[in-house]
């Protein structure tokens, strides 16, 4: 395996794609604000509450991201 390609399997694991995954993990809080917003207007509870649910597990998210951002500090793998 060349160093380049070991690099890019590595990538889950560098700052880089770190802040891929916090952005796209963030970018799911937008769909769920609409079925909030749509579960309001409907005034459908159980909906309300799945969306709910779903918006609490991307805040989890969100910080196992961080804290995984914070433990990476300067060991980070694309950059040498």
């Amino acid at each position: 395996m060349t160093k380049a390609l070991s690099k890019a399997k590595d990538f889950q694991k560098s700052k880089s794609g770190t802040y891929v995954s916090i952005a796209t993990t963030a970018f799911g809080a937008w769909g769920i604000a609409k079925r909030i917003k749509k579960a309001r207007v409907e005034q459908d509870t159980l909906r309300l509450i799945d969306a709910s649910v779903a918006a609490v597990g991307i805040v989890t998210g969100l910080a196992i991201l961080y804290r995984e951002l914070k433990r990476l500090g300067d060991d980070d793998v694309l950059l040498g």
